[in-house]
């Protein structure tokens, strides 16, 4: 492919299917509702990269998409779509990172579609970033953002993907290799029930204070009570 810009913006995101999104969030929504949801993940998060001046767009899907929900996208010009290879989520994001390099880019960028209020600013910071490795924090341990100069980092390898540990062993990693890195501020994932209560209390006082984001996740949640599911 012809490279348009030096930067490269990644969506790793899943295909929007019944039972197969943000199942920790059964004891709160049903499956219907989840998968609702989530597609309003996904409308934020692709407007968000699509905010993003100066890169090119991909849409990174964990598994062969079925719905047609990517292919369809009304976005011009339209992000590259491709299917995330590799048997855990580290050597997923290195396959991208790798690909995109061979591919003439100087800095990468991945984040995901679990944040659906991330500020923009934040991706820019570390599209900017002139470290080799840029890494936004997230309340749970891990990260939301993960950006790369020049080459692959090696990063991870022997990383417990899905754990409290993934910052910490990754940062580790980070030190011992003697690789600088610049840490944005720390921003949130939602992948659990409290997590999801505190999104919708944190988009109905952004809303207040008059600040335009995460729009389709906010009138969906706007219009529910979170209630455990009976």
């Amino acid at each position: 492919m012809t490279v348009a810009r030096r930067s490269a913006l990644i969506l790793f995101a899943k295909d929007p299917v019944e039972g197969r999104v943000k199942t920790r969030l059964g004891s709160l929504l049903d499956p219907k509702t989840i998968l609702n949801l989530y597609l309003c993940f996904l409308d934020d998060s692709i407007a968000k990269i699509h905010a993003v001046a100066k890169v090119d767009r991909f849409i990174g899907v964990a598994s062969e998409p079925q719905t047609g929900y990517f292919e369809n996208l009304a976005y011009h010009p339209p992000a590259c779509l491709f299917v995330q290879e590799g048997e855990d989520l580290g050597q997923r994001m290195r396959r991208a990172f790798e690909d995109r390099f061979q591919e003439g880019y100087q800095r990468v960028v991945i984040i995901g579609a679990d944040s659906p209020t991330l500020p923009t600013a934040y991706i820019e910071q570390a599209l900017q970033s002139e470290k080799e490795v840029v890494i936004g924090p997230s309340t749970d341990g891990g990260y939301y953002l993960i950006g790369m100069r020049g080459k692959v980092t090696e990063l991870f390898a022997g990383i417990d993907w899905g754990t409290g540990r993934v910052l910490a062993d990754t940062l580790k990693a980070l030190q011992e290799q003697g690789v600088p890195a610049e840490l944005l501020p720390v921003w949130y994932d939602v992948d659990l029930p409290e997590d999801l209560r505190f999104l919708k209390t944190h988009l109905e006082w952004m809303a207040h204070a008059g600040l335009k984001t995460g729009l389709a996740t906010f009138e969906f949640l706007n219009q529910r009570h979170l209630e455990p599911v009976k």
